[in-house]
């Protein structure tokens, strides 16, 4: 099973979402200054995971999604990447770079599978 792990840093709290064998599939949108927004953040997650559209950018003609929805994009550097955005469209959740698309989108099943059912791990 999968696990939210929120960090203190400097600057505020970070929150990164990691499947059972460890690895981290995606990181929250942003450095959040209270505890309680990050765990906040936490349940948007959860929340809007399973529920969300897929809308791939990297294909001609695309069709706007509906939020919540995972974008499937590439960056500058040529991988693709995904970002979980909630209902209001402000962006929850983004993906490390993959190679192929297909490796993408088994970053967003992965989200989708382990992150309503995902422990929290407080910062220490």
């Amino acid at each position: 099973m999968g696990k939210f792990v929120i960090k203190q840093t400097n600057t505020g709290f970070t929150i990164s979402l990691k499947a059972g064998n460890g690895e981290v599939i995606g990181i929250g949108g942003e450095v959040f200054n209270t505890l309680a927004s990050a765990k906040n953040s936490i349940e948007s997650i959860k929340k809007n995971a399973p529920i969300a559209n897929v809308e791939d950018q990297t294909v001609e003609n695309v069709e706007a999604a509906k939020c919540p929805k995972f974008e499937i994009y590439k960056d500058n550097a040529g991988e693709f990447r995904f970002r979980l955005k909630a209902r209001n469209g402000e962006p929850i959740l983004a993906s490390e770079g993959y190679k192929a698309k297909d490796g993408c989108k088994n970053g967003i099943a992965s989200v989708v599978k382990n992150a309503p059912e995902a422990d929290v791990v407080d910062p220490e």
